[in-house]
């Protein structure tokens, strides 16, 4: 009779209730969710492809195998949607960076944007992308992931230097700098040299100047 009491009382809830009862438990799967996607960014970048499988990042996420699973199927649903996640994380901390705009500081842009391509994003996504090379199944995820970041990023770019790219050579000059910043990212990864990176970044942001000027 208790159970049946009980299953009834809910019953009667209204349904603003039922919907409140449910809220704890949708904050604590978006928890872990969130969890999975950092640890799954982390271990990709600390291990590579190979060395994170779903139960490493379950482990280090604190949360079971069946969890992990519930929430991606599969182990390229898993990493695809990490390195989108950080990745969408770190396009929102540049636009925070110049929350009124770049004032024309373009000094301070180029080196933002040069930031987006160190760091455990990066790591990650690189490893992503060496495995994407290889496994079919990933590949096309990984293609269109990187396609659209690749979209916002540039349009970030273009806001925040205030570029015209209705004018010959601003969009390829705006892209080259992101190549750039690609290139240097890539070198990052076996030794952090700073000053070396400080000067190619001054050296671009003259020739962005130049480019938006002329």
């Amino acid at each position: 009779m208790g159970a049946v009491s009980t299953v009834g009382d809910r019953m009667d809830r209204s349904p603003q209730e039922r919907t409140q009862e449910r809220t704890p438990k949708q904050d604590r799967s978006r928890a872990t969710r969130q969890r999975l996607l950092e640890a799954a960014v982390a271990c990709l970048a600390e291990r590579g492809w190979a060395g994170s499988t779903v139960s490493v990042v379950a482990e280090r996420a604190g949360v079971s195998r069946g969890a992990a699973q519930h929430h991606f199927p599969t182990r390229e649903d898993l990493f695809t949607a990490a390195v989108e996640y950080v990745a969408e994380e770190r396009s929102g901390a540049i636009r925070a960076l110049f929350p009124e705009g770049a004032a024309g500081d373009r000094t301070a842009v180029v080196s933002a944007l040069v930031d987006l391509y160190t760091g455990p994003l990066f790591r990650a996504a690189l490893h992503l992308w060496v495995a994407a090379s290889n496994e079919e199944q990933l590949r096309p995820q990984v293609t269109e992931l990187e396609a659209r970041v690749g979209r916002e990023t540039h349009r970030i770019a273009v806001d925040l230097l205030d570029a015209d790219e209705s004018r010959p050579g601003v969009r390829e000059t705006v892209q080259g700098l992101l190549d750039m910043a690609r290139g240097l990212g890539l070198a990052n990864l076996l030794t952090d040299d700073k000053g070396r990176r400080e000067k190619v970044v001054a050296q671009w942001t003259a020739l962005v100047e130049a480019a938006l000027r002329d």
